[in-house]
């Protein structure tokens, strides 16, 4: 008959090397599975599921046991994976720090390839194109597109708002768009 977990880590939590060793045999493959998707080398998750198992029994003490004891130690396998992959990152460079060369003070330039400014003047197209193409919508699609897209109401709110019902609301805006499409349509 298999015992209780509570049970273990209470016989664990007594000092029981054995209530060790239970939890470590019962928790071990999972941990390795989890640790190995992070970091995905053998030799380094062996070393931090033993790192795990070394956390997770010094504080045992703060383990609550109304949440899963497996979620916790779960927890503390990914925490350790984490803090890992971070400490292994590599220095940067700064970009903003100069260096002593033969020639004296060296820094680096770097390209700023970010700023498109054609892109940039075409989204402001689109975005004057389509409100453009939203006032020229009749009265009742323009209002129900604005209530909806621009103030994020809901069906019932605008039809509260417009005194009329929601599957009205629907059918306008559902209208207003197929409109707005053959809009924008043209303006291509």
């Amino acid at each position: 008959m298999q015992e209780n977990e509570a049970t273990i880590i209470t016989e664990a939590l007594k000092g029981s090397q054995k209530a060790y060793e239970k939890l470590t045999l019962k928790h071990k493959k999972a941990i390795y599975h989890i640790i190995y998707k992070i970091v995905h080398d053998n030799e380094i998750t062996n070393d931090l599921v033993q790192e795990t198992f070394m956390k997770a029994f010094i504080n045992l003490k703060s383990y609550r046991p109304e949440f899963r004891f497996s979620t916790w130690i779960y927890k503390i396998a990914a925490n350790c994976s984490i803090d890992y992959l971070r400490k292994k990152r590599i220095n940067a460079l700064s970009l903003d720090q100069k260096w002593e060369s033969k020639n004296g003070m060296v820094g680096i330039e770097v390209a700023d390839y970010s700023y498109h400014p054609e892109r940039d003047l075409e989204r402001k197209e689109r975005r004057f194109s389509i409100e453009e193409a939203i006032t020229s919508l009749p009265d009742k699609y323009r209002e129900v597109i604005i209530y909806r897209h621009k103030d994020d109401k809901s069906y019932e709110e605008i039809a509260d708002l417009l005194n009329i019902p929601v599957g009205t609301v629907k059918a306008r805006i559902f209208r207003a768009r197929e409109l707005l499409k053959k809009k924008l349509k043209e303006l291509r």
